[in-house]
């Protein structure tokens, strides 16, 4: 409600146009956008310029993206003309750069490339590639990055390519890497493009090991030439994705003795990092298998993806004793790409391991003093291995002091910003997709007073997401409040206490599951606040009595008495674990269960073991939310490691059983 209330007076509407609601048009031309109704966008872009809404330039965009593919260059610069610096010139200069780059039209590819803002489009990176290379420069380096990044086939990437392989700056070995990954991660049709840059043998066998890798190697695979050497890999690769034993004893009756030294260590990577996946007692030896069949050459930086070498640090966390856990998981770290091992995840877990192999005394000082010094960069930032480490140097740290609020001149500034109102005004005509992109695309370039500005902004309309999102920008100057704000205090607080739940716990969860969008509703169907499958919110709602019909999930107070009930009942569950009751609400109960099954180990070990990428994310940032919350409220600084509680393995013979009617 305060959106709409706020927006409609920055619309300046009167009680009889906003009895019309004037934003219909708006909405009528997304779906006419949508459904490609080219006379409807027209007329609708018409009578919406000749109104002037302020939402005039999506429609304007919606039309001329419409049949982007017959324009010309003149319509297109009249766009910029007249939406300059906004979100929609930008967005159609990146669609316009793709049409460019599709008619092969180099010389107006380059007038417009310099002025796109974004530049976050990687198709439209290997065709501003392309153009430097043919204009002259040294691109190699910047090409075959932007190359290797490819998720999805495309044509700007694909030209790129064999461009670079016809002028013999990309060789076969690079392509063959580039199949690798694609592989690795089950993308048949970018392993389909990049083996066309090969031949057609390379395609056809492409296609046959994604098809059926055992049929592959028994009837089509041979160790002779190193092509086929490298699609006998592959198809071992693809058959440990499904059966990670099955592959082990393949490359141990016949496969590992005819690839060689180097593919046979990549195809046992794959075996080690699937059963690491999977959790499986065999990973861990899986994994040494892969190391020791490397050749000495490249021992300590093999030719492996930054993912497979992750699963085999966590296998060592997870599986290894003494100082080999941490032998083998410094190891595959030190073996990551710069960028992975900078991730805050690995700095902590080397930082662990430096010091858990530092031999006593003097001998042992340099490591110590180098972990100390990793565990420090990391202490001051708000996330969930930033809480540890400030812990592991000697206890939980103060939340940072607020920086001074916006300035009247600094938040009249974020009000009057044209690209802020536009957002609003897209949330008001509940086009949120649009507002994001138009709120994100204004920050480009804001430095931390003025992003606190419009964080406040959201804050004031109630925009939680934005408010959040924004507040979490800035660098020098934090405004803790802004980045974990507390909505619905009185009612999270009653209904937390109610059923004896910690409420910076639900905090945390809520921030993570919605960012306290009331009308959240994710892609299997999720809604509200605390974003309840429709099933799950039945089924709580019997277990505790409450008269429900399915219409009521979206009202706040409803959601919230549901989704802390579930959680409630799934911490009960599991023992009281916050990880894996945070685990269980966001992949179901069954999952954590399996996942406690095997060594018993901290509970950061088992957080960070989790095989769904998005649940293992989702489980830290709720518990470090959850333990900002917790000093918010208290005004106390506040434990994770704590919150994590102690150990992580099998159900004890003592515990209750599981209850198995948990949704």
């Amino acid at each position: 409600m305060a959106i709409v209330l706020a927006t409609a007076g920055l619309l300046c509407l009167s009680a009889p146009a906003a009895a019309q609601d004037p934003d219909e048009p708006i909405r009528a031309a997304r779906e006419a956008f949508a459904k490609k109704d080219r006379p409807r966008l027209a007329s609708l872009r018409a009578s919406v310029a000749e109104s002037r809404h302020p939402l005039a330039p999506w429609v304007d965009y919606w039309e001329l993206n419409n049949r982007l593919f017959e324009a010309k260059t003149e319509e297109v610069e009249a766009f910029y003309t007249r939406w300059p610096g906004s979100y929609v010139e930008d967005r159609l200069r990146n669609d316009w750069l793709l049409e460019l780059g599709r008619r092969r039209d180099w010389a107006g590819f380059a007038r417009d490339f310099p002025r796109f803002r974004m530049n976050d489009d990687r198709e439209v990176t290997c065709y501003a590639q392309l153009v430097a290379y043919q204009g002259g420069q040294d691109v190699l380096a910047t090409a075959r990055k932007a190359w290797m990044a490819q998720r999805e086939p495309d044509d700007g990437c694909q030209l790129l390519a064999q461009t670079l392989v016809d002028a013999k700056l990309l060789g076969p070995d690079d392509v063959l890497r580039k199949l690798r990954h694609a592989t690795e991660h089950n993308r048949a049709k970018l392993a389909r493009q990049t083996a066309a840059l090969l031949g057609d043998p390379a395609v056809k066998a492409v296609t046959a090991l994604f098809d059926s890798p055992v049929r592959y190697l028994a009837l089509k695979a041979t160790a002779i030439g190193h092509l086929r050497t490298e699609m006998a890999s592959l198809a071992l690769g693809r058959l440990a994705a499904s059966d990670a034993d099955q592959a082990a004893r393949l490359l141990q009756d016949r496969w590992e003795a005819a690839l060689g030294a180097e593919h046979s260590a990549w195809a046992w990577s794959q075996v080690a990092k699937q059963a690491a996946l999977g959790l499986k007692p065999e990973a861990l030896g899986y994994a040494r298998t892969a190391w020791d069949a490397l050749p000495k050459k490249s021992r300590d930086q093999p030719d492996w993806s930054d993912e497979t070498l992750g699963w085999l640090a966590r296998a060592a966390l997870r599986q290894g004793e003494g100082s080999e856990r941490w032998k083998l998981a410094r190891r595959a770290i030190e073996a990551m790409s710069p960028a992975e091992r900078a991730d805050p995840s690995w700095q902590y877990w080397r930082a662990r391991s430096l010091q858990a192999l530092a031999p006593a005394g003097e001998a042992g000082d340099a490591a110590r003093a180098e972990a100390r010094q990793i565990l420090a960069g990391l202490a001051n930032q708000l996330h969930f291995y930033g809480l540890l480490a400030s812990e592991d140097l000697g206890g939980p740290q103060p939340l940072p002091p607020r920086s001074g609020p916006a300035s009247d001149t600094e938040r009249l500034a974020a009000r009057g910003h044209p690209g802020l109102q536009r957002a609003l005004a897209l949330l008001n005509a509940g086009l949120r997709p649009e507002a994001v992109r138009e709120w994100n695309f204004s920050l480009i370039g804001m430095g931390d007073r003025e992003l606190l500005a419009a964080a406040q902004l959201a804050c004031e309309r109630e925009v939680w997401d934005r408010c959040i999102n924004t507040s979490e920008r800035t660098r020098a100057e934090v405004d803790i409040e802004q980045r974990f704000p507390q909505p619905m205090r009185a009612e999270v607080h009653a209904k937390a206490k109610d059923i004896d739940l910690d409420p910076a716990y639900v905090y945390g969860l809520i921030r993570q599951e919605s960012r306290f969008i009331m009308d959240a509703r994710s892609h299997v169907g999720a809604s509200g606040l605390m974003q309840v499958m429709p099933a799950t919110a039945k089924w709580t709602a019997k277990k505790i009595g409450l008269d429900y019909r399915p219409a009521m999930l979206n009202d706040r107070d409803t959601n919230l008495r549901i989704g802390t009930a579930y959680l409630k009942l799934v911490l009960d569950d599991l023992g009281g674990s916050q990880a894996m009751a945070a685990a269980a609400y966001n992949a179901g109960p069954g999952r954590p269960r399996r996942w406690r099954e095997g060594p018993v180990q901290e509970a950061a070990i088992w957080a960070e073991n989790i095989p769904l990428n998005e649940t293992r994310d989702y489980v830290k940032k709720v518990l470090a939310n959850a333990t900002i919350y917790a000093g918010l409220i208290t005004g106390k600084a506040a434990s994770l490691k704590a919150r994590l509680g102690g150990p992580i393995g099998p159900r004890g013979a003592s515990a209750p059983q599981p209850d198995n009617e948990l949704p």
